[in-house]
């Protein structure tokens, strides 16, 4: 399955997360409910998955913590927040360079529409 495939899916599930339990939970609760919802589809799902950072040829040890990784390919980023930040794109970004993957999605789910808060950040696709 392409990274494009996957992030359909995602952004459908997500979708109908939000149609139901709509804005105003806490990160947790979404990123449990998605990770369930992904598994049922057929994906495989990571959680909270600790990559590490190499620096001069050493391994730095975990670098940073992915909310999702889908099928080893997406990263999946959730906020709960009242509105995504610059800081957050480029938090994601440096996720993809440093995990040598090509697509993530940031998920805002405190949006009235869902469809405000999902943005695609791309590594060289």
């Amino acid at each position: 399955m392409t990274e494009d495939e996957i992030a359909k899916i995602v952004v459908d599930t997500s979708y109908n997360i939000h149609v139901e339990l709509g804005p105003g939970l806490l990160e947790s609760v979404y990123e449990e409910v998605l990770a369930y919802e992904l598994q049922n589809r057929g994906l495989i799902v990571e959680r909270q998955r600790g990559i590490e950072v190499e620096w001069d040829g050493q391994n730095l040890g975990k670098g940073f913590v992915a909310d999702l990784i889908i099928d080893s390919k997406v990263i999946i980023e959730l906020k709960s927040v009242q509105k995504l930040e610059p800081v957050h794109f480029k938090q994601l970004l440096t996720y993809l360079r440093l995990s040598d993957m090509k697509l993530g999605l940031l998920i805002n789910f405190n949006e009235t529409l869902i469809k405000n808060g999902i943005k695609r950040v791309v590594n060289g696709l």
